[in-house]
């Protein structure tokens, strides 16, 4: 699933190292915009408007940046976003360059649907293990996020693993194929039934043992 970039547009900053704490006072955030290609920037925006496009972006979808007065724009992802460790307050944010030709990393959140027919069944839990998937695409290509639909849970011990994942042939998975994603953990009484049956499986009864040994000898 891709979606169109979301827009931003930064007004030049002139205030830079300790006095940026001004800024802030006002409901400033200092941005700084770099890339491949690009003068490196130090550019502002108003607090509200910053994080609501924070969170419709995330770190997968394209942000289309303007600077005020100027001409042109460039697509951009949130990259560093530094916030108050202790009042929780943005403090500064880094978005870097894209081209829109060149294919670029991100991590994509994964996110869950449906019901899984084998936890049912079983009584089990879905586990939801990975919670970013790592992947390559062009900007306007990146999917914002990656859905795993549980019907494919079919099995009590069902497992999903990253190199199993449904997405566009133009996306490309750089997370280890064999990662769980998300499994059915069992209960813990039916898990343990399971185990005394495999040993108990791969161990020859007394009647088969004595037999064998009735065998040998009669030889």
């Amino acid at each position: 699933m891709t979606t169109q970039a979301i827009t931003l547009e930064l007004e030049p900053r002139d205030l830079l190292g300790k006095k940026v704490k001004q800024l802030r006072r006002t409901g400033i955030i200092p941005v700084h915009l770099y890339g491949p290609g690009v003068e490196s920037r130090s550019l502002q925006c108003q607090a509200q408007k910053l994080v609501q496009v924070l969170v419709r972006a995330g770190g997968s979808t394209p942000i289309t940046v303007s600077v005020q007065g100027e001409k042109g724009n460039h697509l951009a992802f949130a990259r560093e976003i530094q916030w108050d460790p202790r009042r929780d307050d943005l403090l500064h944010v880094d978005l870097l360059v894209a081209e829109a030709t060149r294919a670029v990393r991100a991590q994509v959140p994964i996110t869950l649907t449906g019901e899984s027919p084998g936890a049912k069944i079983s009584g089990g839990t879905v586990m939801h293990q990975l919670h970013q998937l790592e992947v390559e695409a062009l900007p306007l290509e990146m999917p914002s996020q990656i859905e795993v639909d549980l019907a494919l849970l079919t099995e009590p011990d069902g497992v999903v693993r990253a190199g199993e994942m449904n997405l566009p042939s133009n996306v490309t998975v750089l997370t280890d194929p064999d990662t769980v994603v998300v499994r059915i953990e069992l209960p813990r009484v039916a898990a343990e039934e399971e185990a005394v049956a495999e040993e108990a499986g791969g161990e020859d009864t007394p009647g088969e043992a004595e037999s064998s040994g009735t065998a040998e000898e009669a030889t």
